[in-house]
């Protein structure tokens, strides 16, 4: 009804009054801005936050970083390196990114693109000839935007066990000749699900057009004009190793250190290992649209642009913590609207260590956040501790909420897990369990030997060595899989199908717990009896 009057009356007066109620705005929008800014979170409790959520989620290690205004205002390590060492964790110490790699791959092809040696929609198999998917016109059609997006059709993470987890002989050949047997779960470019594989081929794309592998082109690119000189696109090539972390996790109810992943290949989709100190270069440079050092510019704003601009839909069922009603990914990074900004993100897990990286560019603001353990808890309750005090939310402990979240989580996945067991304690087995004995072969993932062992059943991968343990029986043609290396944490059902005689003649698996990671995608598997 003000502005109505205000509108009604004398011209003089109305351009009087609507100039005063736009200074007051202004003023108005000014002081809750420096309000904004003065209510952001100090270092001193970022110390306090980390040093609750290390104890909270038995994290041995954290590092964290925030920048503001294209500074880095907060940089620091936290705990130690690794469990038994007494060596400290500092912003310097290098950590595997994981996943977090996938906007450096992106960026890479990025650097092509504005160099005229590519485009975004230039057909995979115009570089890779060999590129072949299940359905004949999915690889006619599969586009450079088509690996970085995930809406291949392919289920979330097909695929995965040719390289997860670590220590197995598949090569990067093995990975783009195995494409074509992965049977889609969904129309081409109809869904969004995760996948590596493809980032795999993305990084194939960058050698075969640059003549040289990604992981050097990504060094010599991105990181080495950045100033990012301790940093490696893989942990083998880690120059100085002085300063790096241990990978933990929960193995047998307790944080331990585990084998670290060295992946030979597939670094484009998890392999960069870096510092906050340096990653926060990264960030600055992103967060001013591809320039860095004093006006150079890494990539185009064009190219920068495309990366953040949704390209696959992510259905949003709920608006979640900060009413976040629109959610997509981009091109190595997922964008989503968090409090009216927009915000460019990406998490990353490897075995034994996870991290988080989250941009708000209308706030220019990243945080940075890389653990040594694998409860993503951990980094969400610091991002979003630190999101909090820039938003100006008030009385929200991030910490405690994914606290009570995880603990239900993991209440619920082991009460299946142990009624699982508790079945399988109390089942009698087959008189006769050599009948389910021999060698059984899909057509990706290679052979699998089940034979004999002290009574028992045994699964043995052939060429993923860590996937193998003991059998137990469950019900039915059905056993539990517990794998020796308990660092795992994905045991599986093992279904026997049964032929016209009733004789076992394959096998289909599908992990016991609902909160195995989905890289183990046994699901996948359709294990034929040779």
């Amino acid at each position: 009804m003000k502005y109505f009057r205000i509108l009604t009356q004398p011209a003089k007066y109305r351009t009087m009054k609507l100039s005063y109620h736009f200074t007051i705005l202004l003023i108005l929008i000014s002081l809750t801005g420096s309000t904004a800014i003065a209510q952001a979170i100090t270092s001193s409790e970022v110390d306090l936050l980390v040093e609750r959520t290390l104890k909270t989620f038995d994290v041995p290690g954290i590092a964290v970083g925030i920048v503001k205004d294209g500074k880095l205002i907060h940089s620091k390590g936290y705990g130690v390196r690794t469990l038994g060492s007494p060596e400290k964790v500092d912003d310097n110490t290098l950590f595997g990114i994981a996943s977090n790699s996938k906007a450096f791959t992106a960026a890479t092809l990025g650097i092509l693109v504005d160099e005229g040696k590519l485009k975004w929609d230039d057909r995979v198999i115009d570089f890779i000839p060999e590129f072949r998917m299940y359905n004949a016109y999915v690889t006619e059609e599969f586009t450079i935007r088509d690996l970085l997006t995930h809406r291949s059709g392919l289920g979330l993470g097909a695929g995965d066990l040719m390289f997860w987890p670590g220590q197995n002989s598949f090569t990067m050949k093995d990975i783009i000749h195995n494409l074509r047997y992965l049977k889609p779960v969904s129309g081409f470019r109809t869904k969004y699900d995760y996948d590596n594989l493809l980032y795999m081929v993305a990084g194939e794309v960058v050698a075969r057009v640059s003549g040289m592998p990604w992981e050097e082109f990504a060094e010599q690119r991105i990181m080495r004009p950045l100033g990012m000189m301790k940093s490696a696109s893989s942990f083998n090539r880690l120059k100085d190793k002085s300063n790096v972390i241990g990978a933990h996790a929960v193995v047998d109810g307790k944080v331990k250190v585990i084998a670290r992943d060295r992946f030979e290949f597939g670094n484009s989709a998890g392999g960069i290992n870096s510092s906050v100190s340096e990653l926060s270069k990264w960030v600055i440079m992103q967060l001013a649209h591809g320039k860095y050092g004093g006006g150079k510019q890494l990539f185009s704003e064009n190219v920068h642009e495309e990366m953040w601009t949704p390209q696959t839909i992510i259905p949003v069922r709920s608006p979640g913590i900060y009413n976040t009603h629109f959610n997509a990914y981009g091109l190595g990074w997922n964008l989503s609207d968090v409090m009216g900004y927009k915000q460019a993100s990406h998490t990353g897990f490897v075995a034994g260590m996870v991290t988080q990286v989250t941009l708000i560019p209308e706030l220019n603001l990243g945080i940075i956040v890389l653990t040594n353990q694998q409860i993503g808890a951990a980094f969400s309750s610091i991002t979003n501790q630190i999101k909090d005090s820039y938003f100006g939310i008030k009385g929200k402990d991030r910490v405690q909420e994914n606290a009570d979240r995880m603990q239900s989580n993991l209440g619920d996945a082991d009460k299946v897990t142990s009624e699982a067991w508790k079945v399988a304690a109390a089942a009698t087995p087959p008189a006769n369990l050599e009948q389910f004995t021999g060698i059984y072969n899909d057509v990706w993932f290679g052979d699998v030997e089940i034979s004999l062992k002290n009574g028992k059943l045994f699964f043995a991968s052939k060429r993923s060595s860590r996937i193998s343990g003991e059998m137990s029986f469950y019900k039915g043609n059905t056993f539990l899989a517990r794998w020796t290396d308990r660092s795992l944490d994905a045991d599986a059902f093992i279904m026997f199908s049964l032929d016209y005689e009733g004789k076992p003649s394959g096998i289909k698996m599908n992990p016991i717990s609902p909160l195995t990671d989905f890289s183990y995608d046994f699901q996948d598997l359709d294990f034929k009896r040779k």
